[in-house]
C-alpha cells in the first residue's frame, strides 16, 4: 500500500463530531422548530425595534430612565435571538464543513442566510441608536450597559461609519449574491477538490503530462496537503506537483471569487467613509496600525535567524542551500509512529493538565463527547477551526494525520474551545 493510501486506510478510526446531542438531524422535527423558532424570534425583535423606534437620532439626547428602559429591554431581546441563531446556525455549519455536497444543509443554510439578512440590518438600526446616545451616560446609569460597555463604546465609532438606512439596506441584500455568495463558492469548490496523484514515481521527477486512470489515486485536497508532511521526499513532491495541477484547474472560479470578495470590502469601505479597507479592518479585529506595525517589525527583525534555520534545514533534508516548498514541513529526525489518535488524545490533555487542571478537563470533556472531527475526507473542507456550539460547548474541525503538526494542531483549536468555554457567561454582543 501506498503512502497516501495507507493514510486513507489510517483514517477510518478517527473520530467524527457529534451533534445528534443538539438536535437528532437536519430533518428531524426537533431541528424543523428551532429554525422555525429563530425565524419567528428575528421576526419579533423586528417588530419590538418598530415599537420602540430603534434608529439614528439627529441628536445626543441626555439618558433618562426612559432611554435605560428602553435599551435594556431591546438589549435583551437581541441577545436572545442572537444566542438562538448561534446554535442552529453552527448546527447548518457542522454538516456543510464535513461534506459541502449535502443538499439539505446547503438548503438550510441559503434559508438561514435570507433571515440573517433582516437579522444584520436590525444590527445596524441597534448601532446607530446605540451610537446616537450619550453612550457614557448610559454605561453609567444601566448595569446592563456597563456589562456591555466594550460593545457600545465601539458601536459609537461604528455609527459614524454607517451609510444611510436604504444604501445598508441594499448592502445587506446584496450580499447574498456579492461577497458572501463568492466566499461560499470558494468554500465549496475548495473543499469538494478531488486531486489525482500519481502511483508508483520512485524519484523525484515532474508531474506525468498524460495519465492513465489506472496510473493515478484520486484523494481529497485536504489528504494531498497533509502529505507536505511526510517524511518521503519524493511523496512530498508527488503531492505538491498534484496540489498545483490540481489548483491551475480551478484557478477561474477561486480568482473570481477572491477578486469579487475584496472588491466588495474595498468599496464599502470607501463607502463607509474608513480611510482604507486596512483601517476597517484593523477596527473590526480590535487593533490598530501601531499594533500591527510593532509586530511586522519583529516580525521583520526575527527573518534572518528564519532564514538561517530554512538554509540549515535545506542542507540537512536534500543536500541543497535552497528550500523548495515541498521541504518546507518536512519531518526532521526519525519521528516515532506513536501519534495515533488516542495517544494524541492522552498527550495534549497531559500537557493541558500541567498548566491548568481546568483546561486538561475541557480537553478530556471535548474527547469523551465527542466534539471534534478528524478523518479526512472527500467533501470535508481543509484545514482546522474551532466553533461555539451551544452554552460552553464547542465543535473542532481538523483534517489529522499521525504526526507531531496534527498534534499541535488539535491542542491550538482545543485553546478555541477553552476560550469558548472562559466565554460562555457573556451574552453574545
Amino acid at each position: 500500500m501506498n503512502t497516501a493510501s495507507a493514510l486513507l486506510s489510517s483514517s477510518a478510526s478517527l473520530p467524527h463530531w457529534d451533534v445528534s446531542v443538539v438536535y437528532p438531524s437536519l430533518s428531524s422535527p426537533e431541528f424543523e422548530a428551532a429554525f422555525e423558532s429563530v425565524l419567528r424570534g428575528i421576526d419579533d425583535l423586528a417588530r419590538l425595534f418598530d415599537e420602540a423606534e430603534i434608529g439614528a437620532l439627529p441628536t445626543s439626547p441626555s439618558v433618562d430612565e426612559a432611554t435605560v428602559t428602553r435599551f435594556e429591554r431591546v438589549t435583551r431581546g437581541f441577545n436572545s435571538v442572537l444566542d438562538e441563531i448561534r446554535t442552529v446556525r453552527a448546527y447548518i455549519g457542522a454538516y456543510l464543513a464535513v461534506d459541502s455536497r449535502d443538499a439539505l444543509a446547503q438548503a438550510k443554510s441559503s434559508e438561514m442566510r435570507r433571515a440573517g439578512v433582516t437579522l444584520s440590518l436590525l444590527s445596524t438600526r441597534y448601532t446607530a441608536w446605540v451610537g446616537s446616545l450619550a453612550v457614557e451616560e448610559l454605561i453609567a446609569a444601566s448595569p446592563l450597559a456597563a456589562d456591555h460597555a466594550y460593545y457600545l463604546r465601539e458601536a459609537r465609532i461604528v455609527s459614524d461609519h454607517l451609510l444611510s438606512p436604504a444604501e445598508e439596506e441594499l448592502a445587506a441584500e446584496l450580499s447574498l449574491s456579492g461577497g458572501s455568495a463568492w466566499s461560499r463558492l470558494y468554500s465549496d469548490v475548495t473543499s469538494q477538490m478531488v486531486v489525482p496523484l500519481p502511483k508508483g514515481v520512485s524519484s523525484v521527477t515532474e508531474m506525468p503530462v498524460v495519465l492513465r486512470e489506472d496510473e493515478v489515486e484520486r484523494l481529497p485536497m485536504s489528504v494531498i496537503r497533509s502529505l507536505a508532511y511526510d517524511s518521503d521526499r519524493t511523496v512530498r513532491h508527488r503531492a505538491y506537483l498534484a496540489e498545483l495541477a490540481a489548483w491551475k484547474t480551478n484557478a477561474l472560479p477561486l480568482a473570481a471569487a477572491m477578486n469579487s470578495v475584496k472588491f466588495e470590502a474595498a468599496v464599502l469601505a470607501r463607502r463607509r467613509k474608513w480611510g482604507t479597507p486596512l483601517d476597517a479592518a484593523l477596527f473590526h479585529n480590535h487593533t490598530d496600525q501601531a499594533t500591527l506595525d510593532a509586530m511586522l517589525t519583529a516580525a521583520r527583525a526575527s527573518f534572518p535567524d528564519f532564514r538561517r534555520y530554512l538554509r540549515a534545514k535545506a542542507r540537512i533534508v536534500s543536500g541543497q542551500d535552497r528550500l523548495p516548498w515541498y521541504d518546507l514541513f518536512a519531518p526532521l529526525g526519525q519521528e516515532s509512529g506513536r501519534w495515533s489518535w488516542a495517544n494524541a488524545e492522552r498527550f495534549v490533555a497531559e500537557q493541558f493538565g500541567s498548566y491548568s487542571a481546568k483546561m486538561r478537563a475541557l480537553a478530556e470533556r471535548a474527547f469523551a463527547e465527542r466534539w471534534i472531527d478528524a478523518e479526512p475526507r472527500p467533501g470535508k473542507r481543509d484545514g482546522a477551526f474551532c466553533m461555539s456550539l451551544r452554552g460552553d460547548e464547542s465543535r473542532i474541525l481538523q483534517n489529522y494525520r499521525p504526526a507531531f503538526n496534527s498534534v499541535s494542531t488539535l491542542a491550538h483549536e482545543l485553546g478555541h474551545a477553552y476560550h469558548n468555554l472562559c466565554l460562555a457567561g457573556r451574552t453574545p454582543l
